[in-house]
């Protein structure tokens, strides 16, 4: 089975939300969203790898945490017409450039 790129996954969240969500909510409220959801793999993170205890009966799934945040980051990729293959790309050449006697 292929694996879904960026795109193949930008492209499934629109279907998803045009479809069943009704919708994109505006920029601003999925900032907040996303800071909401960057606040809720925070809380797993702390209390898995961290000095936080869980609470009981509290469940702590990392995987579904990072989909959540990266569901919203591509919510806003879409909204905003960013390709996040090619700002990815990008980004790599960047930091090649920048960092390549960095870590030495």
């Amino acid at each position: 089975m292929k694996e879904a790129t960026l795109l193949d996954l930008q492209k499934k969240v629109d279907l998803w939300i045009k479809e069943v969500g009704k919708g994109y909510y505006d920029e601003l409220t999925n900032m907040a969203i996303l800071t909401e959801e960057v606040g809720e793999l925070a809380r797993v993170m702390s209390r898995t790898y961290g000095m936080q205890r869980k609470k009981e009966n509290e469940i702590l799934n990392l995987e579904d945490e990072l989909a959540d945040v990266l569901w919203v980051l591509l919510c806003i990729a879409n909204q905003t017409d960013i390709d996040l293959t090619k700002a990815m790309d990008e980004n790599f050449v960047k930091k090649n450039k920048r960092d390549k006697n960095r870590f030495g």
